[in-house]
């Protein structure tokens, strides 16, 4: 009779087995959602900016929505970084930790005072918030997907 083993042991023989049998890992992204994310955040940004060179708004109006837009997906990719690498054991400050979600709320704040003040119809703010928010979502998914391929990677060599 064969001694009863742990889950982990379990878990991690069950994990080789299927890669042995279909080559399929449950840590790498499909091909489908890796491009259904590029796509979205493609998407989100170049509505955002098209947004902005049709808008009747002065230079530095643009500029600020302009600059909103990469502070926001730069803070969220760094938000995804940080939480990840503290599931995952990897020791992160909690001067950065909080410096990251306090950037990426500050550049949605930023956001909707901006929208709140301008001169625009109703309908282009909604416009400006919902690619916004597409955008920073998808560049999550974007970043998750990039860290998830390259640690499959890492694992299968």
């Amino acid at each position: 009779m064969e001694p009863l083993k742990s889950n982990e042991s379990n878990n991690n023989s069950e994990l080789q087995h299927a890669r042995l049998n279909n080559g399929y890992s449950p840590l790498k992204p499909s091909a489908a959602f890796i491009g259904a994310s590029w796509m979205t955040l493609l998407t989100g940004m170049t509505s955002y900016c098209i947004g902005l060179y049709n808008s009747d708004m002065a230079y530095n109006e643009k500029g600020y929505y302009f600059t909103i837009l990469l502070f926001g997906l730069f803070s969220v990719i760094s938000v995804q970084k940080s939480v990840r690498d503290r599931l995952e054991g990897i020791p992160v400050t909690d001067l950065y930790y909080s410096i990251s979600w306090f950037s990426t709320i500050a550049s949605i704040v930023l956001l909707i005072i901006g929208l709140w003040n301008a001169d625009l119809l109703l309908s282009e703010k909604g416009f400006f918030g919902m690619s916004f928010v597409l955008g920073m979502f998808s560049a999550l998914a974007v970043q998750k997907n990039t860290r998830d391929l390259k640690q499959f990677e890492s694992a299968t060599i």
